[in-house]
């Protein structure tokens, strides 16, 4: 069991289309039983996966307790991967968590959540603030989509900095360069300062993510971008692995 967080303090680096496609590797080509839970009071995620809106807004129930998981999650169109759609009653969240005075609530609903799943990946929204140190305290490994910059290892630093200041024992971190065009020298450069770092490409089929309302593996499987998540995910698989064997050490 392990709860992913994929986070970023800043918005358009391809959050949400990394959870997405994460969640479809995990479900289909490790054969996890996984959940996305999506945080984030746009519901990208649902969009991803062509969910229908429910006609209540009451995601933001969950964590008063009005309501159980389970009348909030959604099957999605593949085998072992359900969704927790957000919506827009997600919006005031942070001060919700602030007034309820628990700091662990997310937390606490993951270990419900995680009962009934091998992989909670969280699709988080893109703050600094009470709901993301949430997920900090309650992350097994926490994925950081950064854009192919000299200024991304500074990013990084700024994340792992607000980790620490907010959690006890902070969970290991990911960096992977999204959108990643090795045509511009820019991008070229971020990648040789960092080379270890995964790197999803910037592709036309990648975009297509949205438009068809999909993962790539679905219909672009042999491309560089599919093939990318592909060994991204192994990758964490490989990472939670040594998490779950000596947590210390990951």
């Amino acid at each position: 069991m392990a709860v992913i967080a994929v986070y970023s303090s800043k918005g358009g680096v391809g959050k949400t289309t990394i959870a997405a496609n994460l969640g479809w590797c995990s479900a289909q080509i490790s054969l996890r039983r996984t959940l996305l839970w999506d945080l984030d009071p746009a519901d990208g995620a649902g969009f991803m996966f062509a969910l229908e809106p429910q006609r209540r807004r009451q995601a933001r129930s969950l964590f008063a307790g009005d309501v159980p998981a389970s009348t909030l999650i959604q099957q999605s169109s593949y085998p072992g991967l359900d969704l927790l759609p957000a919506d827009t009653s997600l919006r005031e969240l942070d001060s919700m968590l602030l007034r309820m005075g628990q700091r662990h609530r997310i937390a606490t609903l993951s270990r419900q959540l995680v009962r009934c799943y091998d992989r909670l990946i969280l699709d988080c929204p893109p703050m600094l603030n009470e709901l993301s140190a949430q997920v900090m305290r309650a992350a097994t490994l926490v994925i950081v989509p950064l854009p192919p910059s000299p200024l991304s290892a500074r990013a990084l630093d700024h994340v792992v900095e607000e980790i620490r200041r907010h959690t006890k024992r902070p969970p290991p971190i990911l960096p992977v360069y999204s959108m990643m065009d090795r045509r511009r020298s820019l991008h070229q450069e971020a990648l040789a300062a960092n080379p270890a770092w995964p790197a999803i490409p910037m592709v036309s089929n990648l975009e297509q993510c949205a438009v068809q309302r999909r993962p790539i593996g679905t219909f672009a499987p042999r491309t560089p971008a599919a093939l990318a998540f592909m060994r991204l995910w192994d990758g964490i698989e490989r990472k939670l692995a040594r998490i779950a064997d000596a947590p210390e050490l990951a």
